[in-house]
């Protein structure tokens, strides 16, 4: 299973969001830095199990709640998606203190 550590006190809006993300899962450069992006490339990078934990969980869910329901539900709709193509879901998202 591939592992992927988003550190939440370094989200405190869009931007770091798309950023932190970016950086520590190595979008593509032309990533678009918008939820319909960063759900394809999610989507792509989770053609295995993969897991991404979000360290400082509750920083972020602090910080900026609206950021962790999103990745939340686009997470979601990554896995719900591969269902629909007959696949399994393979994204699992935590988060940790």
């Amino acid at each position: 299973m591939k592992t992927y550590r988003i550190n939440g006190n370094k989200i405190t809006n869009w931007k770091s969001f798309h950023s932190e993300f970016k950086k520590q899962m190595n979008f593509p450069d032309y990533y678009g830095e918008n939820m319909d992006a960063w759900i394809d490339c999610v989507d792509e990078l989770s053609d295995e199990p993969t897991h991404i934990e979000i360290t400082k969980g509750h920083l972020l869910k602090e910080q900026a709640p609206e950021l962790l329901e999103a990745i939340l539900e686009c997470s979601a709709f990554v896995n719900f998606r591969k269902v629909e193509q007959g696949e399994q879901p393979t994204l699992m998202i935590s988060t940790r203190s």
